[in-house]
């Protein structure tokens, strides 16, 4: 009798441990992606997503699409909410993240060879030129703007990040603005808060331009979202150079801010890069 026992103890240790490595081999397929965690991006990254047929979205959530808003996620997809500064430190710690363009390329990843899935460059999420309401017609601001939408500026963006950064300007100028009086500009200087690459970057280009007519550009790098807008709205620099103008219709809202866009340069695909996996065939 206490044989028939054992066996049947031993039985059930067995069953017991076959669904317990069931289990544990269930948790370890689970696929976790790392998004955005601010209101656009992640949106974003989830239209991406959905259009590599990797989730389906609740009908016309668009722009304001957060994970609750996932009707269909046939892969089971763990999402990780994360600050877009930081999401190339945890893509060694997830199975993909989706990865702005300019922290992309400050990671050393690029958007165009290493990305699984990219976004295409549509203009409604052109990087602008950002000011305070009320400095939009300044000279000094007509200025910096000729200077960005010039046809070197443009030529900068192709060559330098070969599709991963895209210039939108449709007209481009030969960086001066023939309603403007430069002589009354010599000897000034304007600011720019703007993301180290690729919008500091292509400010040298601009800083080299104004040069010519004795402006000075001095600028000023900031790796989050937040600071190049208050510094803005504080008045202690002219203008900022980072963001989309969904980006920035959502933080006036939410904070207040009085800063409107004068001008659209250029667009950073948004891309899915391979954390632990190394291709899409792993959710699919």
């Amino acid at each position: 009798m206490k044989k028939i026992i054992s066996l049947v103890l031993i039985a059930i240790l067995a069953i017991t441990a076959t669904i317990s490595l069931t289990a544990c081999g269930t948790n370890s397929d689970t696929i976790t992606i790392a998004i955005p965690n601010d209101t656009t991006n992640e949106a974003r990254a989830l239209l991406l997503l959905e259009d590599l047929g990797l989730i389906k979205l609740k009908e016309g959530v668009g722009i304001t699409a957060t994970p609750l808003d996932i009707e269909e996620n046939p892969h089971n997809i763990q999402f990780k909410e994360v600050e877009a500064a930081q999401l190339p430190n945890v893509l060694q710690d997830v199975d993909y993240a989706v990865i702005n363009s300019n922290y992309a390329i400050e990671a050393k990843l690029n958007p165009t060879k290493d990305a699984l899935g990219l976004e295409g460059s549509s203009s409604a999420y052109g990087n602008i030129l950002a000011v305070k309401e009320g400095n939009e017609n300044s000279d000094i601001i007509k200025a910096l703007i000729a200077a960005l939408e010039s046809k070197q500026v443009a030529d900068f963006i192709t060559s330098e990040y070969d599709g991963a950064v895209v210039s939108v300007v449709e007209n481009t100028t030969d960086g001066f603005d023939s309603s403007i009086d430069y002589t009354s500009l010599a000897g000034k200087t304007v600011s720019v808060a703007a993301s180290p690459t690729p919008h500091a970057e292509i400010l040298e280009v601009v800083k080299n331009i104004l040069a010519e007519k004795d402006i000075t550009l001095e600028i000023k790098e900031f790796t989050d979202y937040v600071h190049p807008h208050n510094v803005v709205e504080s008045g202690e620099i002219y203008a900022n150079y980072f963001q989309h103008i969904p980006y920035l219709d959502d933080f006036n809202a939410e904070n207040g801010t009085h800063i409107v866009s004068v001008a659209s340069i250029h667009v950073e695909p948004l891309g899915i890069y391979g954390g632990k996996q190394t291709s899409l065939d792993a959710i699919k």
